[in-house]
């Protein structure tokens, strides 16, 4: 048995079929979270943001075989600076630090951070001293980006140097088994091979098989809300916007007609886009069109404060949304769409 594959097993030690192998990128407040999410899914491998305080516990719970600890704003000793769990370092997973990530292990491992003096801020040359692991396939000197104001100066225990630059004798770490970190900006452009470092912690350290795709992730949505919603029946509040768009088209793949969509057409829309809502999903979904424009306008008349606009448009929304809802009759759940950022 692999190593992902064991890290895929139940506490009683059953296999888990319905969970894939996923890479959880801990969120440090990094303006490149979301670029490193995409890289990793740019390699055909699954992913999650998840906020830096999760447990070990939760991420053995959802079939996690790697953690990215993202870059970040603070510094590790500020007394409120962002810190982790120390289990999910302790070697049960393969751990890559980048930036902040790196300064978090070193220290919460035992090593030493401190500011720099100056920031560091655009290209430098790596030389690589270890081109296995992390560095396979790379040349002995790499260009990367940098972005940070303190370092690495003395490694944790267990930890040897495995990159440098000119500027910085601790330029990458490693524990010549399954966590290291970098200081350098893996994720970024400006690193020219990057999308290979992260490849080689994926496949190389982690195990996947980059065999992810987006149509397995919907196939993979559908068959989890089959199995959450069973025989029940639920309502979504349909804007034509891409959000819940996603969320009705995914659960009417799942149930089917026992899935109503209400769209309301508040009259605030741009020219034509109600028609537009209606042609595209009407023949696909259990559609139900409320034309409510006389309704919110009238509401809305001689009001000329946005914040009471907003105000006034979104109560009335949710009173004409129950109201359509009860007509609807038996209904036990509502769908609820929202972007990645709401969720994180």
């Amino acid at each position: 048995m692999s190593a992902p594959e064991s890290r895929l097993l139940t506490t009683e030690g059953e296999s888990a079929p319905q969970r894939r192998a996923t890479i959880a990128i801990l969120d440090y407040g990094s303006q490149y979270t979301q670029l490193i999410a995409r890289r990793v899914r740019e390699s055909r491998v699954y992913c999650e943001i998840f906020a830096h305080d999760v447990t070990a516990k939760e991420l053995e719970r959802r079939g996690v075989v790697g953690v990215i600890l993202s870059g970040g704003p603070s510094s590790v000793y500020d007394a409120d600076a962002p810190q982790i769990e120390p289990a999910i370092l302790d070697g049960r997973f393969p751990v890559l630090g980048i930036c902040y990530g790196m300064h978090l292990m070193a220290q919460v491992l035992g090593g030493e951070v401190a500011p720099e003096g100056k920031r560091e801020y655009g290209p430098a040359t790596v030389d690589i001293a270890e081109s296995g692991g992390l560095f396979e396939g790379l040349s002995d000197h790499e260009r990367a980006w940098m972005s940070h104001g303190d370092t690495v100066k003395r490694l944790p225990p267990g930890f040897h140097a495995v990159a440098r630059t000119e500027r910085l004798p601790l330029a990458a770490m490693s524990d010549g088994r399954n966590r290291f970190g970098v200081q350098f900006h893996p994720e970024v452009m400006h690193t020219p091979r990057g999308a290979e470092v992260l490849r080689n912690f994926l496949y190389r350290v982690c195990g996947c098989a980059g065999d992810w795709t987006p149509a397995a992730f919907i196939a993979e949505a559908v068959a989890e809300l089959r199995r959450t919603i069973g025989d029940k029946h639920a309502i979504c509040a349909l804007s034509g916007g891409v959000d819940s768009a996603v969320a009705a088209t995914l659960v009417a793949r799942a149930i089917g007609d026992r899935l109503t969509c209400v769209f309301i057409d508040t009259g605030l829309l741009r020219a034509n886009e109600a028609e537009e809502v209606v042609a595209t999903f009407g023949p696909r979904l259990r559609l139900v069109h409320v034309d409510a424009a006389e309704r919110f306008l009238r509401r809305l008349d001689g009001v000329s404060d946005p914040e009471q606009k907003r105000t006034i448009i979104g109560e009335e929304f949710i009173r004409c949304f129950e109201e359509h809802a009860r007509r609807v009759g038996n209904v036990d759940l509502l769908v609820q769409g929202t972007i990645y950022p709401d969720v994180i």
